[in-house]
């Protein structure tokens, strides 16, 4: 059984989009989508440098993009499964035919302009903590008052909170963790300091008429595997105050009998969360155009 995801904010390097834009039809594809949303995605792909990519309002629909894009290169895929992390559940409601993918755009066009102006009001970032318990990392972090933003599994939980609260992490990191990263993104997302966005997002939603997912869609906010288009849209409103459970995710990749997974672009970090959290699994990232007959072998051995 084939699962297909779509990694979150963080995964972006700039340049990332230069060779998938030579595909056949894709820069037009990629133009039409960048004069819908008022964003010109190929520039920012292509020519921007990381820290403005790091612009929650460009990275987000710029992921979401390059994961659509992607995909659509596999040619005819029927996963058993799609879940994304993060914004990349925004990729997975396309996967999975939730939206269509000019909606799509435009829905995480509208999170990641809200999220950028809500994480203006506090400097604000997060951390991945790597290895230690997870139990004894949450308690630890709430002590400091920093949210689990991200319970990712394979040893990795990502903290959330301002500034001032993750410097003292450095100094008094959880026992057991072995070393703490600083994210590429611009403020503590799911967390309180995102309840801003929580307003703007239901709004932008109820602009939308979503369909039913046509493959199992497997949400973030538990591990469930979500049947209707309005849940998947009203989870994807709340999600981006709540925290991540992906450990959950794959906890259900595992119950549904996966056999492989593949990453869209950008991808690498989901692949890599699988390769720890679930052996024989085999695990395949999408990071440019070379990797695509490698995918569809993939594909051609693991489709339901």
């Amino acid at each position: 059984m084939l699962v297909l995801v779509a990694p979150g904010q963080g995964a972006q390097t700039p340049g990332f989009l230069t060779p998938w834009l030579e595909l056949p039809g894709a820069a037009d594809r990629v133009g039409a989508w960048s004069d819908a949303i008022g964003l010109d995605l190929a520039h920012y792909g292509t020519q921007a440098d990381a820290d403005r990519i790091r612009d929650t309002a460009v990275a987000q629909p710029l992921l979401v993009a390059a994961g659509i894009l992607s995909a659509a290169a596999l040619g005819d895929v029927a996963p058993g499964a799609v879940a994304g992390h993060s914004v990349g559940e925004i990729t997975a409601a396309a996967f999975a035919g939730v939206l269509d993918d000019t909606a799509a755009l435009t829905l995480v066009r509208k999170r990641g302009l809200a999220m950028a102006e809500a994480a203006a009001i506090t400097e604000t970032g997060m951390s991945a903590l790597l290895g230690g318990d997870p139990e004894v990392s949450v308690a630890h972090l709430e002590k400091l008052g920093l949210t689990p933003a991200n319970v990712n599994g394979a040893g990795q939980i990502v903290a959330a909170g301002t500034l001032e609260q993750l410097a003292v992490l450095n100094e008094d990191k959880p026992e057991g963790v072995r070393k703490i990263v600083p994210l590429k993104v611009a403020g503590a997302f799911h967390t309180h300091h995102m309840a801003p966005a929580v307003e703007a997002l239901a709004a932008a939603a109820k602009e939308l008429s979503p369909a039913d997912p046509r493959t199992a869609y497997v949400s973030n906010k538990d591990g469930r595997t979500v049947a209707t288009g309005a849940e998947v849209l009203d989870r994807l409103v709340g999600q981006v105050a709540n925290p991540v459970r992906w450990d959950l995710c794959m906890e259900t990749f595992r119950q549904l009998g996966v056999t492989a997974l593949i990453e869209v672009c950008p991808g690498g970090t989901l692949t890599g969360l699988a390769k720890r959290a679930l052996p024989g699994v085999k695990t395949l990232a999408l990071k440019t155009p070379d990797d695509l007959d490698a995918a569809r072998e993939v594909i051609a051995e693991h489709s339901a």
